[in-house]
C-alpha cells in the first residue's frame, strides 16, 4: 500500500513538470531584435533630450528663436496687410470694421517687430558684426599715451570677445549636428513622422547657423587683421611720442643744470644773503617760464593759432584780472630794477596808513613785510610785529620808500630839542654835535664807504655823511635839530641813547634852559579868588591879551 502511494505521487509530480515545460514560450530572433531596437531608440532619445536641455539654456539659441519669431511675425504682418487692403475695398460696415481692426493689428505687429528689429537680417542679431572701431586717437602729448593704451586694450578686448562669439557659435553648430545625427539614427530605426518633421526644422536651423558661423569666421579674420594693423600704428605713435618726451625731458634737465650752475656762480660773487635769495627766486622764475614755453610750443603745431587765441582771450582776461597782471608786471619791475630786495626795510603809505618793516618775501603777486618797532609805530600805529601783504602793483601807484637800497644800510635820523631864547645856543649846538658824532661815528664811516660805491653808479650831489646840527627859531624857543646816520634796522635804539645824553648835557649846563610850551600869567594887584584861576573863568588883568568885561 505504501509503495502504491509513493508511485502515485511520483506520477503526479512528473506530469506537472512536463505540463509547465509545455507552457513556457521561447522568444524568437525577430522579437529579440525589436527589443534591442526599442532600447536603442530610448537611449538615443535620452541623448537628444540632454542636448535639447543644454541648448535651451544657450544664449545663441535664444537669439535664434527671436529671429524665428521675427520671421513669423513678419509673415503674419504681410498676411494681415493683404487682408486689410482686401476688406478695405469691400463695401459694408462689417468689412469696414474688420478692416479697421486689421489696421490696429498691423500697428501692434509693427511695434512688436520694432522691439526685435535687430534680428531682421541676422539669425543672431547685431552680434554677427564686431564692435565698430572708434576713431584712432592721435598721440601728440603725454596724456594721449594713456588714452592710446586704453584704446588698444579696448580693441584687443573687442577682438577677443568676437573670437569667443565664434567659438560659442561653432559649439552650438557642433551640438546641432550631433542632434541631427541622433535624430537620423532614430528615424532610421523607427519611421516616425514627428522625427521627420523635427529633422526638417533642424536642417533649416543648421543651414542658418552654418551661414552665421561662416560669416563670423570670415569677419573675424578681417577684424583681427584690422585690429593688429591699428594696434601697431598706435604703438608706433606711442613710441614716437615717448622719444619726443625723452628729448623734452633731456632739454629740461640741461636747463635745470644750467640754472643750478648760474645759482652757484651768483653765490660765489654775491655775499649778501638777501640778494642771493632774491636772485635764486628770479632764476627759478626764469627757469619755470622757459620750461613752460618750451613745453607749450613743442605741443602746438600752429603757433599763429595760439597767438590768435591768446590775443582774443587776453582782452577779457586783462580786464577781469587787471590787478593780477599789474602785480605780475610790478614783480618783473621789482626783480629787474632791484628797487626792493628781500631783507630791505621799506615804508609803504596807502590811504593814510603807514607801514615800516622788513621784506620777508617777494612773490609773483605780493610783497610780505614784517612790521618792526620804528618811529612810525611809536608815533602813529602803536602796533608792531604784524605781517603786511603789499600787492606788487603798488610800486606803480603808491609811494614805497626803501631804507636799505643798494646795500646802503644807514639812514639819516634827527632829534629836536627846544631851549629858551635866553639860552646859549652856540654851546648847545657844540654839545649836541659832540654827542651825535661820538655815538654815530661807526655808522658815519660805514656810510662813507657805501656812498663811494654808489657814486660809481649814481650821481650824488651831497655825499657828506658827517653829523649835522641846525638851530631854528620857533614860537616857544630855539630848536636844536641834530642829524646823524644810524642803522636802518635799529634807529630807535641810537635815538634813545643820543636823546638822553643831550638832555643830560643841557640840564648840566648853567646857561642852557630846556624850553617847552608856556604861558606868562600877569596877576593884578587886587585880590583874586582862587576859583577865578580855574579853566574857563575870566578875570580882568589875570591873563595877557584882551579880556571880556
Amino acid at each position: 500500500m505504501f509503495i502504491v502511494r509513493v508511485l502515485f505521487f511520483i506520477f503526479i509530480f512528473t506530469h506537472s513538470v512536463f505540463a509547465q515545460d509545455e507552457e513556457v514560450t521561447v522568444p524568437t530572433k525577430e522579437q529579440i531584435e525589436q527589443q534591442q531596437i526599442a532600447q536603442k531608440v530610448i537611449n538615443l532619445k535620452k541623448e537628444v533630450a540632454a542636448i535639447d536641455l543644454e541648448l535651451s539654456k544657450n544664449i545663441w539659441i535664444t537669439r535664434y528663436n527671436n529671429y524665428l519669431t521675427y520671421r513669423k511675425l513678419d509673415k503674419e504682418l504681410d498676411i494681415i496687410k493683404e487682408d486689410a487692403k482686401k476688406y478695405e475695398r469691400w463695401k459694408g460696415e462689417k468689412y469696414k470694421e474688420l478692416s479697421y481692426q486689421l489696421y490696429n493689428k498691423i500697428k501692434i505687429k509693427e511695434n512688436e517687430l520694432e522691439l526685435i528689429s535687430e534680428y531682421k537680417d541676422s539669425p543672431i542679431g547685431r552680434q554677427i558684426s564686431p564692435p565698430n572701431i572708434e576713431e584712432v586717437p592721435e598721440v601728440t602729448n603725454p596724456f594721449a599715451i594713456i588714452e592710446a593704451m586704453s584704446f588698444i586694450q579696448q580693441l584687443l578686448d573687442s577682438s577677443e570677445n568676437y573670437k569667443q562669439t565664434k567659438k560659442e557659435l561653432q559649439g552650438v553648430l557642433t551640438k546641432l549636428e550631433t542632434k541631427k545625427n541622433l535624430l537620423q539614427e532614430i528615424y532610421a530605426l523607427e519611421k516616425n513622422e514627428e522625427i521627420k518633421s523635427e529633422l526638417e526644422n533642424l536642417d533649416r536651423t543648421l543651414k542658418d547657423f552654418t551661414m552665421v558661423v561662416d560669416i563670423v569666421s570670415t569677419t573675424d579674420e578681417v577684424y583681427t587683421k584690422k585690429v593688429e594693423q591699428i594696434t601697431q600704428e598706435v604703438h608706433n605713435s606711442i613710441t614716437e611720442e615717448g622719444w619726443h618726451i625723452a628729448k623734452l625731458l633731456l632739454i629740461i634737465l640741461i636747463l635745470f643744470v644750467i640754472a643750478l650752475a648760474v645759482k652757484r656762480a651768483f653765490k660765489e660773487y654775491i655775499d649778501d644773503e638777501d640778494k642771493h635769495y632774491t636772485t635764486n627766486k628770479f632764476i627759478n622764475f626764469i627757469f619755470i617760464v622757459v620750461v613752460i614755453f618750451i613745453v607749450l610750443f613743442s605741443y602746438i603745431d600752429n603757433v599763429s593759432y595760439l597767438v590768435t587765441i591768446l590775443g582774443f582771450a587776453s582782452a577779457g582776461i586783462a580786464i577781469a584780472l587787471k590787478d593780477w597782471f599789474m602785480s605780475i608786471f610790478g614783480w618783473m619791475a621789482i626783480m629787474t630794477s632791484g628797487a626792493i630786495s628781500v631783507g630791505d626795510r621799506i615804508k609803504v603809505i596807502r590811504d593814510k596808513t603807514e607801514v615800516v618793516g622788513d621784506v620777508l618775501d617777494i612773490s609773483l603777486f605780493k610783497i610780505a613785510v614784517r612790521e618792526d618797532i620804528t618811529l612810525t609805530t611809536y608815533m602813529t600805529n602803536r602796533r608792531a610785529g604784524r605781517v603786511f601783504f603789499i600787492p606788487n602793483n603798488y610800486i606803480f601807484t603808491d609811494m614805497i620808500s626803501n631804507y636799505t637800497f643798494d646795500q646802503l644800510r644807514t639812514v639819516w635820523d634827527g632829534i629836536d630839542i627846544y631851549i629858551t631864547f635866553d639860552s646859549n645856543h652856540q654851546r648847545a649846538i657844540e654839545l649836541a654835535k659832540s654827542i651825535v658824532q661820538t655815538h654815530s661815528k661807526g655808522y658815519t664811516e660805514l656810510t662813507k664807504k657805501r656812498l663811494q660805491k654808489m657814486r660809481r653808479k649814481y650821481i650824488l650831489r651831497s655825499a657828506n655823511p658827517e653829523p649835522r646840527v641846525f638851530s631854528f627859531l620857533e614860537p616857544y624857543g630855539i630848536v636844536i635839530s641834530s642829524w646823524y646816520y644810524t642803522n636802518s634796522h635799529a634807529t630807535l635804539a641810537l635815538r634813545s641813547t643820543i636823546s638822553m645824553e643831550i638832555l643830560e648835557a643841557f640840564k648840566t649846563a648853567d646857561d642852557i634852559t630846556i624850553a617847552y610850551p608856556t604861558q606868562t600869567l600877569r596877576v593884578a594887584s587886587h585880590n583874586i579868588e582862587p576859583e577865578m584861576l580855574l579853566p574857563g573863568t575870566s578875570a580882568a588883568g589875570l591873563f595877557d591879551g584882551p579880556m571880556n568885561t
